[in-house]
Parts: structure tokens; sequence; C-alpha cells
């Protein structure tokens, strides 16, 4: 479920940037340059996947304290990422087409044809080497099957609804998508730090201070099925230590906090008037 979420965001903010462009040469009645598009996406997904096998054929080739320590930097490298982007999707969701059109506008003629490369290109690989890493840290808590099961469902929803906004049969409000889709992924970034801190303690680097805080093992085991799929989504444990908790709680607090000030401080500003 966590791959799910997690590719069908990543996806779908690259089909909409790339719908965007492909809308805009379509009414500049340019759509021969449309091949610059695709050659660009083309180009950042096959990177993306080399970079995916990559990482994942790196842990695998680790053991004990080593593929600790990797597990554990994976995550907790996951959840600074995934947190820049939740607060960098909070300040921009709301511009994504006005900056898109602005880049188009900048490389006239020749140039045009790179320039539309490049922003296909940039924009897809950007997402796709975030996915990557996203996708390693969640595969931690779930099988590889699992894990690329759910992003095949998520890179094809995303780009289904993509298709379904482009062609007129759906609106989608993009701010409150990702406003929401942000606050589901804060949850998943919190249960990163609290296994990623967890898996440093395995590889000797950090202290447990309290081994077990407490334990639901007996009500509900992480081996078992909801239990897994809860350990993915939500980084639970049924003996956490109180290392992992308080990581947990703190990151989650201090980061809910920090995007409600900027929502309210972006709200403000949104309703100030414009001096001419």
């Amino acid at each position: 479920m966590a791959a799910i979420v997690l590719s069908f965001r990543e996806a779908l903010e690259a089909v909409l940037i790339i719908g965007i462009v492909l809308g805009y040469l379509a009414k500049a009645g340019e759509m021969h340059r449309a091949r610059s598009v695709w050659a660009g996406v083309v180009a950042a997904c096959a990177v993306s996947v080399a970079l995916s096998l990559l990482l994942f054929s790196a842990g695998a080739e680790m053991e004990g304290q080593a593929e600790a320590l990797f597990e554990g930097a994976t995550m907790l490298l996951a959840a600074i990422v995934l947190t820049w982007m939740i607060f960098w999707m909070q300040s921009h969701s709301g511009d994504i087409k006005n900056q898109v059109a602005q880049r188009l506008h900048s490389a006239p003629g020749d140039a045009h044809r790179w320039g539309l490369f490049s922003l296909a290109f940039l924009s897809v690989i950007r997402e796709g080497i975030e996915l990557s890493l996203f996708l390693t840290a969640a595969m931690f808590t779930s099988s590889p099957l699992q894990t690329a099961l759910g992003a095949v469902i998520g890179i094809g929803g995303a780009t289904i609804v993509g298709w379904a906004v482009f062609s007129g049969t759906r609106r989608l409000d993009v701010q409150r998508f990702f406003s929401i889709s942000g606050l589901v992924l804060l949850i998943f970034a919190a249960g990163l730090v609290g296994s990623g801190l967890a898996e440093m303690h395995e590889a000797g680097i950090l202290p447990a201070i309290v081994a077990h805080v407490w334990s639901t093992r007996h009500i509900l085991s992480e081996q078992s099925t909801i239990g897994a799929l809860f350990k993915a989504l939500l980084g639970y444990s049924d003996s956490p230590s109180l290392l992992q908790v308080l990581g947990y709680a703190a990151y989650a607090a201090v980061t809910l906090t920090v995007i409600t000030m900027r929502q309210q401080a972006l709200t403000v500003r949104r309703q100030s008037p414009k001096l001419p």
C-alpha cells in the first residue's frame, strides 16, 4: 500500500507537468515537437529504473551490521527527501502551470527542442530518483514483489488520472490533492524515521534508551498480514524501543507544526491585497 501511495503521488506530479507541456504544444499547433518531450520522458524513465535496480542490488549484497546501516540510512534519507517534497509542494502546487509555461517560453527557436527535452527529462527524473529512494526504503518493510506491484499500480493509476484530467472528463484540484496526500505521506515519513532509527540501533550506531517500551505482539503482531501492512504504512512496531517512539513522535509533532504554520502564512499571503 505504501508503494502505491508513493508511486501514485510522484508519478502524478510528473504526469501533470508532461500533460501541461503537451497541452501547450497542442494549442500552439506544434505537436510535431512532442517527440522531444517523449524522448525526455523515456530517457528519464530508463535512468530511474537503472537507479532502482542499483539501489536494490546494493542492499541485497549486504549482511549483518552493514545491511542494517544501509537500510537505516536509506530510510532516514528517504524521510528527509519526503519531508522536503511535502514542503515544496505545499508552496508550489497552486502555481505549477504558470511555472511550466514560463520555462516553455524561455527557449525559442531551435533551442526549443532541447528545452522541451530537458524540461520533460528533469521533471520525470526528479520524481524518478525520489521514487527510487522511497521504494527502496519501503521495500525494507515489505517484499520486493509487493513493492514492485504497488509501484506499477500507483504509476498506472496516476497515468489514468492524468489522462482523465487533460481529456476534460475530470477536474483535479491539484493544491487540495497535494495538501491531503502530503499529510498521508507525513505519517509514512514518521514511520520511516522510527524504523530507520531502529535499524541504526541494530547497527550499533544509536542506543535504544529503553529496549521495549510496550508490547502489542499478543494483540497485533507485525508479522501478521494486518501488522505487516501497518508496518509498511505507519512504521508500526509491536515492541518499539524508546528511541523509535521518541523519533516517531518528535518528527510527527515538529513537521506537522511547521506545515500548519507554513499553511497559515501562505493563506495570509494569498489573501493580502497586492500593491499596484
